[in-house]
């Protein structure tokens, strides 16, 4: 909390002395994952740059020590101003938005998660430009797909031992899928996945990467994994900006802010997430305590079976939202599928 008064603190210095020019507009980009995260330590730090160039430093950016608000608090955090640009992980305003969510359905997508975010982006535009209210929409994301995990000696290879357990989550179509096979799922951000798997909660977890079981440090309490064929689930975000911070940004800047954004943004992100999956995986199985384990041919069956009613729960809820939904759902799985290596 000091950190974040001390920052306050300096910004409003900042903009009380003298030599503070308004014409320059300085953006405070929130990051609600670890300070020592690459989302706060290279992929913002780099659109930050990208701006700064881009508007020949017009408009610049600072990113604060700590998080200003919570993971499920990033959007209210931009619409009050108490950030200017923050991500914004989809699974956790399913209430405001549905498009983005197109991604988040399961078994649908690839390993390729820079081509998944083209095409997030391209969807976007075509099906559902005008849905972010209240804000600026930048840019999306898609990070690599996740897997099973299991905490126990046991792994996880079928429906009936997925069933069984009390499983962690993320929001939405993961949870969902969990409770229509008679699990007991614990839904929540992956920033606070630690608590609950550390204190054994849970005895699995499942739809994260093995960056992200490294990041978490979840590794200690995992003894085996379970990878499918087809990419299980993946996660979407969104960069949202401050609308009256953008309005005050002028036409030629607000182009230029754009072009290094939107599926440029997208892209690199989701190259983040590929260039350290490979590593992560490496690191935490070398030791042998981790087990991989591919999925049988009947358990991944049986879970698509499942995800494909998921699915037409959220052509029903977006289409109800005014989005042509099975159109922009066809459109996604297309490109993704044009685009990937």
């Amino acid at each position: 909390m000091k950190s974040i008064i001390k920052f306050v603190l300096a910004i409003t210095l900042l903009m009380s002395m003298p030599s503070f020019s308004w014409a320059k507009t300085r953006l405070v980009v929130n990051c609600f994952w670890p300070p020592k995260h690459f989302m706060c330590r290279s992929i913002l730090p780099t659109w930050i740059k990208w701006v700064e160039e881009a508007t020949e430093g017009r408009v610049t950016g600072i990113i604060p020590p700590k998080s200003l608000a919570p993971p499920p608090e990033q959007w209210n955090s931009v619409v009050k101003g108490v950030a200017d640009v923050a991500p914004q992980f989809n699974g956790l305003v399913q209430n405001r938005i549905q498009g983005p969510l197109v991604a988040m359905n399961m078994f649908i997508g690839s390993d390729d998660a820079p081509a998944m975010s083209q095409a997030l982006w391209e969807t976007h535009l075509k099906y559902f430009p005008d849905e972010f209210q209240g804000v600026k929409y930048l840019s999306g994301w898609v990070i690599t797909p996740g897997l099973i995990w299991s905490q126990t000696d046991e792994p996880i290879l079928s429906v009936a031992e997925l069933a069984k357990r009390k499983i962690w989550t993320l929001p939405g179509p993961p949870a969902r899928l969990l409770k229509s096979i008679g699990s007991n799922p614990v839904a929540g951000p992956a920033v606070q996945a630690n608590e609950i798997i550390s204190r054994k909660v849970v005895d699995g977890f499942i739809v994260l990467s093995p960056n992200s079981v490294d990041v978490f440090q979840l590794a200690p309490y995992t003894k085996s994994g379970t990878v499918f064929k087809k990419g299980m689930y993946t996660t979407s975000f969104s960069l949202l900006m401050n609308e009256d911070k953008w309005n005050g940004i002028s036409k030629k800047d607000q182009e230029a802010i754009m072009a290094v954004s939107g599926s440029k943004f997208g892209r690199m992100a989701s190259q983040h997430w590929v260039d350290r999956d490979g590593g992560s995986l490496k690191k935490i199985t070398k030791d042998g305590k981790i087990k991989m384990y591919e999925a049988p041919a009947e358990f991944e069956n049986e879970l698509k079976k499942q995800a494909a009613k998921i699915t037409a729960g959220w052509i029903k809820k977006a289409g109800s939202k005014g989005i042509d939904s099975k159109a922009a759902l066809d459109f996604y799985i297309k490109r993704v599928n044009e685009l990937s290596k």
